[in-house]
């Protein structure tokens, strides 16, 4: 082996040499085990948040394939309708062209033709990754299966009266001209106005105090051309006379009803609403509660009509409304939404109805890739009917046939399943799954898998059709993932045994959106062999999300951002700033921006490798909870895989070209031996359930203090005394349990490791008597029988005793390497027994010149003592240090701790201090008062005892 550990001279080769061999392909063999990858978005590449949910996949993938099951995980990407169309509509436009000049077809080749190009960036990661999916099997939701799936479930919930198109109100992205989902929708809190409008009461009407006027609050008095009524709430006094007469609608002149609905808070404002039902989504609510009719004032591209659209509160077109038939009042037609704003304002004002403008923070809904404000549009649209399919999946959580972990977000699941609306499919697009749907020139809809299969159906030979110019959304194919990628609707065999999969990692954001979606669909069209509803999986393991070091989301425009390669291998503080400031369009944002990366990573971020990465991400993967990032974690974690690989350059060093015992010949096992053996299997046992039970963070540690602690920093050196002194018998045996604890521990740390551990196994495999062409295909380490019952409790007494030796040189300020003389009072006869049969141990490890066991009576020299249970450890210090140099220069130690401690004290003490410094400031300068204290009074003990000599 290479004396150093170079990350980037293994993995590579290694990740390569696994995927020609076929070793992440499902063994055919035993009860099967699947997960499928949550298919990230082609349009881009990874960032920590996948790292981190495929470090917890490809975790679970590698330990159950290695205990034997029939492992898959489903690798495959996702199209993402309108993320993908927008990257190559920004390309075309640098080129000045349109996809409207394109035309659809040629776009859609476009598209494909980016989607070769670019489709690999993600692939490449997940091999920098290590993840261990079968890529032969690689899907993507547009390909020629899925799309069949997708067609199926369309027809088939058509058929079943689940899905219907209607008119209701959606997100609309005026900018990119389509409706949009909730996840799509970014709000953002910003400065505006809330408007105090004067809304004349009609045929000589008036409010209790007096007044011919209701004053209604809003903050889009653009929409104000569309109010229907003006709601109060039923038990409000001020207006209970009122309900049921009239206002009269300024600018546009109609008359509307005063309503009572009891959404209306009467405490907050003047306790009255307009309504707005085609223009607000709770309007919306309110309108169809009230049967009140709909009056649609802007167009798609969020600009006042000509005419406005008339309906009834299900969506049916209406000629007129009370007399109005919709034409709009002339100054404000073709005016975009935020001018007709400015204008109806100034028009209230002029017409003295302006009540008062008030400051006012609120929460604006954003598209997230338009960028704009997003408008809740009445529009025809494809609705799946869900309420139906809620029942069956929220019962499945209920009766425990899918788990979440953990399990509070069952409680964040059913708040959405139980209060469920009809799902909105349709998207205004050109890439994605087209509806599959077409229209005779009379306006009739015909619903099949293809054209051909529509006529044929409806008897439409020598009609003209044309499909549906709409997509489907991204979430209708990805809800079909588990099952579609298996083969469905065919009955196929990898649907036969990989169905249901087995646990599902994913955000706690897309457990609406995209698992509850899954379930549902899911259940709807698979059944088992007894005709009951089949789960998508088993479990679904929430994560948290990946924030910065200071708890913050990472974004692009606050520049904190971390790619997982720059952890692997590294980046330069130059190359860094570019790749954060790419494509800023503020100057003073890039440059805040460059301040900060320069400050928190002043030399770039050096190279970690892929294993260090991933344990890091597995040691702070406390169940559900978001995730700060720890870069001293990453670092220390590193340290980790180099003290691994050194231990095994020991441990080959000591075994290679050497009689192990894996041929037979007796073997005499130390202590430390048994109680290595002993101490793993504890370690596997502990482990094993850790992962059982999702918890990463916890095998992540019981991982670290096996191989840091036990197995190198203590086993290690224990095995130093037989190696240079131990009879053929003794050597055989340390031998073979150097090499085949190594062995299994290379096994048990596999799936968090899985490049050094498969380095390092090659090597130590043949010495072990171990054979096989890689570590993932070997069996993982079972829980044994204990062997040795009390090894465990003779070398925990024996470490004790050898740490308290060494905690005497320290305090003492001996030297490590100087032989001591040791006595040793109160030794009961195993304590007796245990010294004696370990004394090469106590000896190498203690650095001890003599023994000597005193009796109960016996007077000790002055010496420095410590106690291990009952026995008292003796260390004479007569002529083992010089007195007087020694109180010397504790002396100026005790001097400088006092200063240091005065200096914290006084500053504490001063008020002006204490008054205007942040609590985390005075926080801190307590906890260094506390440890200077500690320090002092440590070294006033210290030199009691050496005074007392």
């Amino acid at each position: 082996m290479d004396k150093t550990y170079s990350p980037q001279a293994i993995e590579q080769a290694l990740y390569k040499n696994w995927e020609e061999q076929g070793y992440f392909k499902p063994s055919g063999h035993g009860d099967s085990y699947c997960i499928m990858i949550p298919p990230p978005n082609v349009t881009g590449s990874l960032h920590m948040g996948h790292a981190f949910q495929h470090t917890i996949m490809d975790t679970l993938t590698r330990y159950k394939r290695m205990d034997g099951y029939n492992a898959l995980w489903q690798v495959g990407s996702d199209h993402a309708g309108i993320a993908t169309q927008m990257v190559v509509e920004r390309q075309l436009a640098a080129q000045g062209v349109t996809r409207q000049e394109l035309g659809r077809e040629a776009f859609i080749e476009k598209i494909w033709d980016w989607k070769a190009k670019s489709g690999g960036t993600i692939t490449s990661q997940m091999r920098r990754l290590g993840d261990s999916v079968d890529w032969d099997r690689e899907r993507f939701t547009m390909d020629d299966g899925l799309s069949n799936a997708v067609k199926e479930v369309f027809v088939r919930l058509h058929e079943e009266n689940l899905i219907y198109r209607g008119k209701r109100l959606v997100n609309w992205d005026p900018k990119l001209q389509t409706a949009i989902s909730d996840l799509e929708v970014e709000n953002k809190e910003q400065q505006g106005h809330i408007w105090h409008l004067r809304y004349p009461l009609a045929d000589g009407a008036t409010t209790a105090d007096g007044k011919n006027y209701l004053v209604v609050a809003t903050t889009r008095p653009e929409t104000m051309l569309g109010d229907v009524c003006v709601a109060v709430h039923p038990d409000d006094e001020r207006y209970q006379a009122l309900i049921g007469k009239h206002v009269q609608l300024p600018i546009v002149g109609r008359k509307i009803p005063i309503i009572a609905d009891s959404y209306v808070d009467q405490e907050f404002g003047t306790g009255c609403v307009k309504i707005t039902p085609a223009h607000d989504f709770n309007d919306y609510d309110i309108g169809k509660r009230n049967n009140l009719p709909m009056i649609a004032v802007l167009d798609n591209h969020a600009h006042i009509r000509v005419q406005a659209g008339l309906y009834t509160p299900t969506g049916e077109e209406l000629p007129s409304i009370d007399g109005f038939d919709g034409t709009l009042p002339a100054d404000y037609q073709g005016l975009e939404r935020f001018e007709a704003r400015k204008k109806i304002v100034a028009d209230f004002d002029a017409q003295g109805l302006l009540d008062k403008t008030e400051q006012h923070t609120n929460k604006v809904p954003y598209g997230d890739r338009g960028g704009v404000p997003i408008e809740p549009y009445l529009t025809d649209q494809w609705y799946v009917r869900v309420a139906p399919l809620a029942e069956v999946a929220t019962k499945a959580v209920e009766d425990g046939e899918i788990q979440f972990v953990p399990k509070q977000y069952e409680n964040m699941y059913f708040s959405w399943m139980r209060d469920i609306q009809d799902w909105c499919i349709s998207r205004q697009l050109w890439w994605g799954h087209r509806i599959p749907a077409w229209y005779d020139e009379q306006g009739n809809v015909y619903v099949g898998r293809d054209e051909a299969e529509v006529r044929a159906k409806h008897n439409l030979d020598d009609i003209t059709l044309r499909q549906d110019d709409d997509v489907l959304d991204t979430w209708f194919s990805s809800a079909l993932w588990t099952f579609s990628t298996l083969g469905w609707p065919e009955n196929t065999d990898d649907l036969k045994t990989f169905h249901p999969t087995d646990v599902l990692v994913t955000g706690f954001d897309i457990i609406f959106f995209w698992v509850a979606r899954m379930i549902m669909m899911t259940m709807h069209f698979l059944k088992d062999e007894n005709g009951k509803p089949q789960v998508p999986f088993k479990t679904v393991y929430v994560t948290g999300l990946i924030r910065d070091e200071e708890g913050q989301k990472m974004s692009k425009s606050k520049g904190n951002v971390l790619d997982p390669l720059d952890m692997i291998d590294g980046i330069d503080l130059e190359s860094l700033v570019q790749k954060r400031t790419a494509n800023m369009m503020q100057p003073q944002l890039e440059a805040k921006i460059k301040k900060r990366t320069e400050k928190q990573f002043p030399e770039g971020i050096s190279a970690h490798g892929t294993d260090a990465l991933r344990f890091t991400l597995a040691a702070l993967a406390s169940t559900g909870r978001d995730i700060n990032w720890d870069m001293k974690r990453l670092e220390g974690y590193r340290n980790f895989c180099n003290k691994l690989w050194n231990a095994s350059r020991y441990v080959l060093m000591n075994t290679e070209e050497q009689d192990c015992g894996t041929n037979g010949g007796a073997m005499e096992l130390s202590l430390a031996d048994q109680w290595i053996i002993e101490q793993f299997n504890d370690t596997v046992k502990q482990f094993r359930s850790a992962l059982d039970n999702y918890r990463f963070d916890q095998a992540a540690s019981i991982a670290y203090e096996f191989t840091w602690n036990q197995f190198c920093d203590w086993y290690l050196e224990l095995t130093k005394p037989v190696l240079f002194n131990g009879t053929a018998e003794q050597l055989r045996g340390t031998r073979h349990t150097l090499i085949t604890v190594l062995e299994q521990l290379l096994r048990l740390l596999h799936p968090l490791l899985p490049f050094i551990t498969e380095a390092i196994w090659q090597r130590v495999a043949p010495l072990a008597g171990v054979s096989g062409d890689t570590i993932m295909m070997q069996p993982y380490p079972q829980v044994q029988e204990q062997q040795f019952a009390t090894a465990r409790d003779d070398m925990e007494w024996l470490k004790q005793v050898i740490v308290a030796v060494r905690n005497i040189r320290g305090e003492m300020n001996l030297s490590p390497s100087k032989p001591l003389p040791v006595l040793f009072k109160n030794a009961d006869d195993v304590a007796r027994k245990r010294l004696e049969h370990n004394a090469n141990f106590l000896s190498a490890l203690a650095k001890l010149e003599s023994v000597t066991f005193l009796g109960s009576n016996d007077e000790a020299p002055a010496s420095a003592t410590a106690l291990v249970g009952r026995m008292e450890i003796h260390i004479p210090m007569a002529g083992l240090i010089d007195t007087a140099a020694e109180l010397a220069r504790l002396d100026k130690a005790i001097e400088k701790a006092q200063k240091e401690f005065d200096l914290f004290t006084r500053k504490l003490s001063n008020e002006n201090f204490v008054s205007k410094a942040p609590a985390d400031v005075i926080e801190k300068e307590r906890a260094k008062q506390a440890e200077a204290e500690e320090t002092l009074q440590q070294l006033q003990q210290q030199r009691a005892k050496i005074a007392a000599l």
